[in-house]
């Protein structure tokens, strides 16, 4: 049996900008990542620290809205954002919110009927979002992904885009599997790993994953009184794996077992990743304040940050479509850590589509840096030399105005 929504059964960046501004920008005087440097962290000062976090909240199959719980949520949610956080919520339920409303409880669903029940479910969890949200002024956007939106580039893109706009507009994203045309080829079958995609997506600095156990232990503490609960986890080996056992009974997947799994993705993106308890002692404490009070939990520690992590990503990894050339000045303005802008670019070899990856050369041939386009090589020609404030009347619409920016391009010519 899972939580209902955020409340645990009984035991049984878009990269921050440098200069302050934008998304992802912290407020003065904001507790900084790394400022405990020399030591490891507790788990409520990486909360405290994270400059965007993404929450992962669980589910029931009872489908009853625990609203209490998510008051109590909320409270947390504006806390975080007064000291200058983005927070970006994960929600599981709506397949058993929706049943409920439906009359299909007590049986197993054919596919077509879990469809529909999340399509029911999906409008009362965003409302109850909403609801919870709007006692502190924060508008709620609901977004809803499948598997393909994370792998494939350019829906990957897509979605990465459509996350930094509304965090720079101020707006909470809630989001959850679109399992109301989501098969089983393309379902992340789980929110864990969901959640790790977003905060991987999104290039967040912590995941939180709320659950009905307050973190990673030596063995099941509900079976072994022995078992000993693990504070910090540097790299997820063989012994680590150990300690998570097998998905717990009636599960396809859940438990320790995917939350591991997201760890390794969370970790890989430059991404700590909290594992706490979702219901503290009291409904007087939301579950991201009992963190911050010293309550529980097993941090994963990630190597590097989301950015450097993500430019690695696109420098080594990616191999490219095509070569976009520059004049001098764009190559200089490359160095300083600007994006590309239409105007540097003189000339497009290839062919390639939006989100793929791309060389960009300077006259002389040399290498400046390599990103993924935000344009197709065939637009790119047509705005070539021309203001971002020309594209719209060039291309018919108004995408971004660099060709590629400075999150998703990496410096390669030597400084």
């Amino acid at each position: 049996m899972t939580q209902p929504l955020g409340q645990p059964p009984h035991p049984s960046p878009l990269p921050p900008q440098a200069d302050g501004k934008g998304p992802g920008a912290i407020a003065p005087g904001t507790v900084r990542r790394g400022a405990s440097l020399g030591k490891e962290p507790a788990p409520g000062e990486a909360l405290i620290s994270a400059r965007r976090l993404v929450v992962k909240i669980g589910s029931a199959d009872s489908g009853e809205i625990h609203r209490p719980w998510l008051d109590a949520l909320a409270d947390d949610v504006a806390r975080c954002r007064s000291r200058g956080q983005e927070v970006i919520l994960v929600s599981s339920g709506a397949i058993a919110v929706g049943r409920r409303h439906l009359g299909l409880a007590g049986r197993r669903l054919r596919l077509e009927e879990k469809q529909a029940a999340a399509a029911t479910g999906q409008i009362r969890l965003a409302h109850a979002y909403q609801e919870a949200l709007a006692r502190h002024g924060i508008t709620v956007a609901q977004i809803l992904l499948t598997l393909d939106d994370t792998e494939e580039r350019r829906r990957h893109l897509n979605a990465r885009s459509t996350f930094a706009q509304l965090v720079a507009l101020g707006a909470v994203p809630v989001v959850n599997e679109n399992d109301t045309i989501a098969t089983a080829e393309i379902r992340f079958g789980d929110n864990d790993r969901l959640a790790a995609r977003v905060a991987q997506m999104t290039s967040a600095d912590l995941l939180v994953l709320l659950s009905d156990i307050d973190g990673l232990y030596t063995a099941d503490p509900r079976k072994d009184p022995n078992a000993r609960h693990i504070a910090t986890v540097r790299e997820i080996g063989s012994e680590i794996e150990a300690m998570a056992g097998e998905a717990p009974p009636g599960y396809s997947s859940g438990g320790m077992v995917t939350k591991l799994v997201a760890a390794r993705i969370a970790m890989s993106a430059g991404c700590r990743m909290l594992i706490a308890k979702g219901k503290s002692g009291g409904l007087a404490m939301g579950p991201l304040a009992a963190i911050e009070a010293g309550g529980r939990a097993t941090l994963f520690l990630s190597r590097g940050e989301p950015r450097s992590a993500r430019k690695a990503w696109i420098a080594g990894a990616v191999n490219p479509s095509g070569t976009v050339i520059v004049d001098d000045g764009a190559a200089r303005a490359l160095r300083r850590g600007t994006s590309l802008l239409p105007a540097g670019v003189v000339d497009v070899e290839g062919s390639f589509e939006r989100g793929d990856a791309v060389i960009i050369r300077a006259r002389s041939g040399g290498e400046a840096g390599r990103g993924l386009s935000a344009y197709s090589s065939a637009d790119i020609r047509r705005i070539a030399g021309h203001k971002s404030g020309e594209i719209a009347g060039i291309l018919g619409y108004r995408g971004r105005d660099e060709i590629i920016h400075r999150d998703d391009l990496v410096v390669t010519e030597p400084q």
